[in-house]
């Protein structure tokens, strides 16, 4: 039985979802699911971009042959090799004998590494601005190398104005029924799994979008990912997000508070400093235990917040092994133009701020404010005035930015 639904009056999404998967990558986690994305446009020739994760391969070739009847597949547009796009290539080559691919040289290479088959000879090449009649239809290619495997590309349908995007535009999370941006509040259900998405897992490659995003075409009625919802409504509204998450751009204005703590100090040092901002109108603020999630998620709201407040007890004279992921992760994706201020906590030998700063002070446009602020064990009443020193900086550090 097919389970499908229609975009256009020739195209249809013939993807699915995956509740099962508990981890995306087997890394990232994903509570509510994942959809694996892939379109079927029925024109003079039929035409498939793209396949779906092997978890979800007897819906998805249900769906293909239901829609398709009688007919046969032409081509298969391949925008993407990562597995979870990929997984069916070759059963679909099998099903249709005489399917040609349309693809790029390195995509063609990955084929060959993944399933150890020759499909040159039946492979239609194309490159940056290519394009390809399929009938009453023209689609036209760009290569988006880095966003985020070296192969990728879009392509572009100029008649009914689809941009079919890759994993780009994607987020984590299941659909249920509901694929299109407008048939739920996009801006409150899903930006948060799309910014997730976007950091973690394209993020480390801002240049590499901000080089896509001049290729772009002018007019988009339609954004087909291979993850989450199609977009047709308010388009304008994530292309602004990705503009600003891949120029590291702070999407809000203010605080990410981010605190490790063994037996509770620091994270009473992080809630005092919490409060004063409170106190002083900072209302736009978040606060973490970081060891209490995984950091993906902590890796999204840096993206979304203009200054960080790190507050750690020292470990075997580093940082906690929490905190440390995290800050180890930023280099990692390189985490840039934010302001932070570091909070330190050590007994005997305070070690945490050294090792936060040497990996945040390494990073591009990270800026400290305010002092270092020193805690031994526990905070004494002494202190209290470097923290509202403190949570005045950080006001007029937001109120400025």
């Amino acid at each position: 039985m097919k389970c499908t639904r229609r975009i256009t009056d020739d195209l249809y999404y013939v993807g699915g979802n995956d509740r099962r998967l508990s981890l995306f990558e087997n890394c990232f986690p994903i509570p509510d699911g994942i959809a694996y994305n892939s379109y079927l446009l029925l024109d003079e020739k039929t035409v498939l971009f793209d396949t779906v994760d092997y978890a979800i391969g007897r819906q998805f070739v249900d769906n293909i042959t239901s829609l398709l009847d009688d007919r046969k597949l032409d081509y298969l547009v391949v925008n993407h090799m990562e597995p979870d796009h990929c997984s069916l290539i070759t059963q679909i080559i099998s099903m249709y004998p005489e399917v040609q691919l349309i693809a790029n040289k390195k995509t063609l290479g990955l084929i060959e590494q993944f399933y150890n088959i020759d499909m040159t000879e039946r492979t239609i090449f194309v490159g940056d601005g290519d394009s390809f009649s399929t009938g009453a239809h023209s689609l036209k290619f760009f290569t988006a190398p880095m966003v985020h495997w070296p192969e990728v590309m879009f392509t572009y349908d100029e008649t009914d104005k689809v941009l079919f995007s890759a994993d780009a535009f994607g987020t984590f999370g299941a659909l249920d029924g509901r694929i299109f941006n407008d048939e739920f509040d996009y801006r409150h259900e899903f930006v948060n799994e799309a910014r997730r998405y976007y950091a973690n897992i394209v993020g480390k490659y801002g240049a590499q979008v901000q080089a896509v995003f001049k290729k772009l075409p002018s007019e988009i009625a339609y954004v087909c990912p291979l993850h989450g919802p199609v977009w047709r409504r308010d388009i304008p509204f994530i292309l602004e997000k990705y503009q600003a998450w891949s120029t590291y751009t702070p999407e809000e204005n203010g605080v990410f508070i981010a605190y490790a703590s063994m037996y509770g100090d620091t994270e009473l040092v992080a809630s005092v400093l919490a409060a004063k901002l409170a106190e002083r109108g900072m209302v736009n603020m978040k606060m973490v235990d970081v060891s209490n999630n995984h950091y993906s998620y902590h890796i999204s709201d840096i993206f979304k917040y203009s200054t960080i407040v790190f507050a750690a007890p020292s470990y075997n004279m580093s940082v906690h092994p929490k905190m440390n992921e995290l800050i180890q992760e930023m280099k990692e994706i390189t985490i840039r133009n934010r302001a932070y201020a570091v909070i330190e906590n050590g007994s005997w030998a305070p070690s945490a701020a050294k090792t936060i700063k040497g990996v945040v002070d390494g990073l591009k446009d990270m800026r400290q404010i305010g002092d270092t602020i020193t805690i031994k064990s526990a905070i004494s009443e002494d202190q209290e005035e470097s923290l509202s020193k403190l949570a005045d900086i950080i006001v007029d550090e937001v109120r400025e930015d």
